[in-house]
């Protein structure tokens, strides 16, 4: 009896990391409060820093808290970065 092997197998890709999310560029975002993910973008920072800021309330910006959800103002974005 000969022993038969597959002739192709199939190949297991790794899971490629999730592709950082699009976020409008500072000129043309409009609404007035965004969330951690899109504030933390245009600051050049983590998520995380942001929330640490919050919880620490030691950043240069404080957030508003909806539902226990942070809200980062977007004036309060631009006037840090000079950009009006």
């Amino acid at each position: 009896m000969e022993n038969q092997l597959p002739t192709s197998t199939p190949t297991q890709t790794a899971p490629s990391a999730a592709p950082p999310p699009e976020f409008p560029p500072l000129e043309l975002e409009r609404r007035p409060r965004v969330i951690t993910e899109q504030a933390a973008h245009y600051l050049n920072r983590r998520p995380q820093t942001l929330r640490a800021w919050a919880c620490l309330e030691n950043g240069p910006l404080r957030p508003t808290r909806i539902h226990g959800r942070l809200s980062w103002g977007m004036a309060e974005i631009r006037e840090l970065l000079g950009v009006q």
